[in-house]
């Protein structure tokens, strides 16, 4: 984030890298992967699993140590997506940062 003078996205960033990311690894029992691209003030990030189904919040409890994540991804992303890849063959979940950022 700081190579692409985009500081302010970094802790927001590695947050929902690691919910995506989590989510991915934990609903499948195939390959994930994680993809990074900037444009301009923007950063997206999403995943790939092998699994189809979509992605679903739940409803975590005060104590539970898991169930937040597309919660925290729907707070601190400017705007998400999921689609399912080749029919299929799995699942895409993104997410973006910095849309509402102007440049200089």
């Amino acid at each position: 984030m700081r190579v692409h003078d985009l500081p302010t996205l970094l802790e927001p960033a590695e947050l929902l890298a690691s919910e995506l990311l989590a989510n991915a690894l934990r609903h499948t029992d195939g390959p994930a992967a994680l993809k990074l691209r900037q444009s301009g003030p923007s950063f997206r990030l999403g995943t790939w699993d092998t699994d189809p189904t979509p992605p679903t919040a739940t409803t975590p409890t005060d104590t539970a140590t898991s169930g937040r994540g597309l919660h925290l991804v729907d707070a601190y992303a400017d705007d998400w997506v999921w689609f399912t890849v080749n029919g299929n063959c799995g699942k895409y979940v993104w997410c973006e940062l910095g849309t509402e950022l102007k440049p200089d």
